[in-house]
């Protein structure tokens, strides 16, 4: 006499009820309970449509019922065991079931842990971050909450994420102003990240590199890698660096020679401050504000002068400093811009909110194994900080932007010209 090896198959109203009369003591394991009732149900309905229904002999199966087995499927940070029909073609392979398939298809898994570490939660804490110790979930050897398994989950859809994204098209993106930084990860690392902001105000993170030092090279495949993925150098757009010569050196290289650049005011004022006396920064800080605040850039440019031949004397070194790079400083008022949008352009502020995004974000990592890791983490990190960006403060006046740069190239090309024909 011949055993059957099949179960008889439970109803989910069944379970569901079970799994009611345990809501009072945890919610958490009625949902699992009644869950997983459902998508047996489901399974079984896969099944039957594959074999035909329980014990049939009729014609037109695609397939034959080969008892039961466990799989494992994504619950609250971690994998729950659940049972599942199993089903056999007539060649005798393994047939699948398309809701089983559909159901280990989310990534859940990795979308916790890349999430969590993203806030600064650690692998060794993953566990109890997502379930209480005490609760009455399944929790076991294997369940997925182990500090290998997150951190393996987070470098693969990191991983995945970063590739996607440096590989992303910029050619529909309107941008009409770059900022590009450094960030110092290690002794011999840098990274070199650019945003971009577009017409309507939305600032988007364009790329990192890494190099050993934030030198031309470094910046040049940074920008190579941007025109790569579709940003036309033939457009006209304005570039906020924090003065490092070889920003400007590989932005004019790459498009063209009369790029319009803005050097940073924050930072400018910061390294001329740093070589003054104290009883001289409020003075140096009121003219240097006055300056930037003026609609005429040869007249800034005359206040800035004073001020350094007022600072020869005392400070020599800093009165150098004030008129290096004076040209990049005046460059958004040199364009005529609003004052409002100069504010917002004149700064790499922007930037420098990102990047105080990633060093919150990689604060945990204690030691950085390669430059991959360091590439991931950043790359993790840009996007994340773009989750909390605003639009621009000053968007309304972009029109004005896209104005004056079509004016700026306008007259250099015509200047070009003349300068040919002649």
């Amino acid at each position: 006499m011949k055993r059957n090896s099949t179960r008889p198959a439970v109803g989910a109203s069944a379970l569901v009820g079970e799994a009611w009369e345990e809501v009072g003591a945890s919610f958490e394991r009625f949902c699992l309970t009644a869950g997983i009732a459902t998508l047996q149900q489901i399974l079984e309905a896969d099944a039957a449509q594959l074999c035909g229904p329980r014990h049939g002999r009729g014609p037109g199966r695609s397939g034959h019922r080969w008892g039961h087995t466990c799989g494992r499927l994504a619950f609250h940070g971690g994998t729950v065991s659940v049972g599942r029909p199993r089903v056999r073609c007539r060649d005798g392979g393994e047939v699948a079931l398309p809701s089983w398939e559909a159901a280990q298809a989310e990534d859940w898994l990795g979308r916790w842990a890349i999430n969590l570490m993203l806030i600064n939660v650690s692998t060794r804490k993953f566990g109890r971050a997502v379930r209480l110790p005490e609760g009455d979930l399944p929790v076991g050897p294997g369940d997925g909450r182990s500090k290998s398994a997150v951190s393996r989950r987070f470098v693969e859809l990191s991983a995945e994420r970063m590739a996607e994204w440096m590989a992303c098209d910029l050619s529909q993106l309107d941008l009409l102003a770059i900022q590009i930084d450094g960030l110092h990860r290690e002794d011999e690392l840098v990274l070199v990240a650019a945003v971009g902001i577009d017409a309507t105000g939305v600032k988007h993170p364009l790329a990192v590199i890494e190099g050993a030092t934030e030198n031309a090279a470094t910046v040049q495949a940074l920008l190579d890698n941007l025109v790569e993925r579709g940003l036309d150098p033939t457009v006209c757009r304005l570039f906020i660096v924090d003065g490092a010569k070889a920003l400007s050196k590989a932005i004019r290289r790459t498009f063209g020679r009369h790029t319009p650049i803005q050097r940073c005011q924050v930072h400018k004022a910061r390294n001329i401050l740093e070589r003054l006396p104290k009883h001289l920064h409020a003075g140096v800080r009121k003219a240097l504000r006055q300056a930037w605040e003026l609609d005429d850039a040869e007249q800034a440019g005359r206040l800035i002068e004073n001020l350094a031949r007022r600072l020869e004397r005392e400070a020599p070194g800093a009165a150098a400093s004030i008129l290096e790079g004076m040209e990049e400083m005046l460059t958004v008022i040199r364009l005529g811009l609003p004052i409002e949008l100069r504010r917002s352009l004149a700064c790499t502020n922007i930037i420098e909110n990102m990047m105080g995004t990633i060093r919150r974000v990689c604060r945990n990592v204690k030691r950085w194994r390669d430059t991959k890791m360091a590439l991931r983490w950043t790359a993790a990190a840009m996007l994340e900080a773009a989750k909390g960006f605003r639009r621009l403060k000053a968007c309304k006046q972009l029109p004005a932007l896209r104005a004056a740069l079509l004016a700026h190239q306008t007259k250099h090309v015509t200047l070009a010209a003349q300068s040919m024909a002649a």
